[in-house]
């Protein structure tokens, strides 16, 4: 079955940085697009950020363009998020998201808190 297993949360001061990752596993990894979505407490899930298949091709928030930074890596099933330049209002629990026909796969989610 699809699985997406997130890493690299913590607690950092703001204008810190930390490298998220995302493995996945139960699917061609390389044929499907990737997505980043955040889940601040009391808040709805927001978008992130997507890349494309082959990583040529990204888009991002407007509240996280030019801080933070897509990526992946097909030879390792492993979706990456560079995020510089944090502020208090990126803390949130991050998501890595996969679509297929009909269904959205989630990984659990991984915490990161920003301190002012």
């Amino acid at each position: 079955q699809v699985q997406l297993v997130e890493s690299g949360g913590g607690l950092v001061q703001a204008g810190g940085s930390l490298r998220l990752s995302c493995v996945v596993s139960g699917l061609t990894f390389r044929t499907y697009p990737m997505h980043w979505w955040r889940q601040a407490p009391g808040q709805e899930r927001e978008f992130v950020a997507t890349i494309g298949r082959t990583g040529t091709e990204t888009i991002y928030a407007d509240s996280v363009k030019g801080r933070f930074t897509v990526a992946r890596d097909n030879s390792k099933n492993t979706l990456y998020l560079q995020m510089n330049e944090l502020k208090p209002e990126d803390t949130a629990v991050y998501y890595c998201k996969v679509h297929q026909i009909g269904s959205d796969f989630w990984g659990q989610g991984t915490q990161v808190t920003v301190s002012s």
